[in-house]
């Protein structure tokens, strides 16, 4: 952990002096919020900012967790990253550290957008809900940061990993149960939305603020979790051999 915990503050040292890609990553979500949560006339329910607000709390975490691969791909172009698995440490304590903080990159980011959706008039969770949300959110944004970073290294790129990034991010966040409910989908759309990641999250979310515990949504999420995160150290050690 004390490796990780380098690699990790390394990369949090060099966010944070970066003040214009902190700030451009929340106009996004926000735009959301303001522009879709408050401004489109959705009648299946009251409060559609109440809604969307967990869907824009999971697209804050994944578009985050997306652009995690890059870290890899900036210190791989400029030289860090051989010299960093020449070092003793373990080779896999590279790839945690950059997951842990691209999570925790997101969950802050997250926690910047639910405090403007709450000023904005959504309804605060509960101190249990706030616990379980986050905990839906780091479990989808180590996962996905998982799935960036191996994609990153088997592309090399940064042009091919910003195709790769453009072709998935939006088209995976449109399927998702986050503008509307189930029962509002096309027939064709309904399937893929409930067996997509972001969903899971999502659902759980909105189980979270109505006092439900999303047992189902965090055991799918750490299942998945694990898989990919094996898969992901796997594929590590053989690429960096």
């Amino acid at each position: 952990m004390k490796q990780i915990a380098y690699y990790f503050w390394r990369d949090l040292i060099r966010w944070s002096r970066s003040r214009a890609s902190v700030i451009s990553s929340l106009v996004m979500p926000a735009a959301w919020l303001i522009f879709v949560g408050l401004a489109l006339p959705i009648r299946f329910t009251d409060n559609y900012l109440e809604f969307i607000t967990p869907g824009i709390l999971v697209m804050t975490v994944y578009m985050t967790s997306l652009q995690g691969g890059a870290l890899i791909l900036f210190d791989k172009i400029l030289g860090y990253f051989n010299k960093f698995l020449a070092l003793p440490a373990p080779r896999e304590t590279l790839l945690l550290g950059k997951i842990f903080f691209v999570t925790f990159r997101g969950l802050v980011q997250a926690t910047i957008i639910l405090i403007l959706a709450i000023i904005l008039g959504a309804k605060p969770f509960s101190p249990a809900g706030l616990l379980q949300t986050y905990l839906l959110l780091f479990l989808l944004g180590m996962l996905f940061s998982c799935i960036a970073s191996t994609i990153a290294l088997y592309l090399g790129d940064h042009d091919s990993y910003a195709a790769v990034n453009s072709m998935i991010s939006m088209p995976l966040f449109f399927t998702s149960s986050a503008l509307m409910p189930y029962d509002k989908m096309p027939a064709w759309l309904s399937i893929p939305a409930h067996l997509n990641p972001l969903s899971f999250a999502i659902d759980g979310i909105r189980e979270a603020a109505a006092g439900v515990f999303p047992w189902v949504q965090i055991c799918g999420l750490s299942a998945a979790l694990c898989l990919v995160l094996v898969i992901a150290v796997v594929l590590f050690r053989r690429i960096t051999v």
